[in-house]
């Protein structure tokens, strides 16, 4: 925070909006979304700013979306990578920090959970697909997310679709999410498509 809010950090110049602030922490806690010790001593921190109750929602969706680049950094880079990797011979291995990142911020998600009538639907989606992907079984989030607003057949409830399936550990129900999401994102068809990226888990 004090090397953030230092003045020759900032040029001299104070930050003209929240979000610049927020930008300039994720990337001191995450450079490139790369996860690294640093990383792993950041997540209470970050968590501590979700919570507290003079963060804007706003703010808060944002510090939850980038807890969830943080927390998605190891499994993204299995797939972004898995043709690469192949192609040299090699096998995917999760970093350390990786690991311990999306450890830290699972070990936090009950406290965040509690909070979930008193947040906002678009602070719900996010917590849910935190609690997905970090593993955390929890009723309470499946049970909510099926009353967020989704109209059928849009890409939003594709994605809580997507959500859903893997909270409920819905094997049979995540391959037909994955292909709706895959019709409007040529990127998420692409990764897919690729022989080397196994069945998701």
């Amino acid at each position: 925070m004090g090397w953030l809010l230092d003045e020759e950090f900032a040029f001299g110049e104070p930050y003209g909006s929240t979000g610049e602030f927020l930008g300039d922490l994720a990337d001191s806690a995450a450079h490139q979304g790369t996860c690294t010790d640093t990383t792993v001593e950041a997540v209470p921190f970050l968590m501590e700013l979700v919570c507290d109750d003079n963060i804007a929602p706003g703010s808060r969706l944002v510090l939850l979306g980038d807890l969830l680049r943080l927390a998605a950094s190891g499994p993204a880079a299995a797939v972004s990578l898995a043709d690469r990797i192949t192609a040299l011979g090699g096998a995917w291995e999760e970093t350390a920090a990786e690991y311990l990142t999306r450890w830290a911020i699972g070990s936090e998600l009950p406290r965040l959970l509690s909070r979930w009538e008193d947040e906002s639907d678009a602070v719900r989606f996010a917590l849910a697909a935190l609690t997905a992907l970090c593993g955390t079984r929890d009723r309470r989030a499946l049970s909510g997310l099926a009353a967020l607003p989704a109209p059928a057949g849009s890409p939003r409830a594709d994605a809580v679709s997507l959500v859903a399936a893997l909270l409920s550990n819905d094997r049979e129900g995540l391959v037909p999410a994955l292909d709706r999401l895959a019709s409007w994102s040529p990127r998420v068809a692409e990764k897919a498509a690729s022989p080397n990226v196994t069945e998701p888990r």
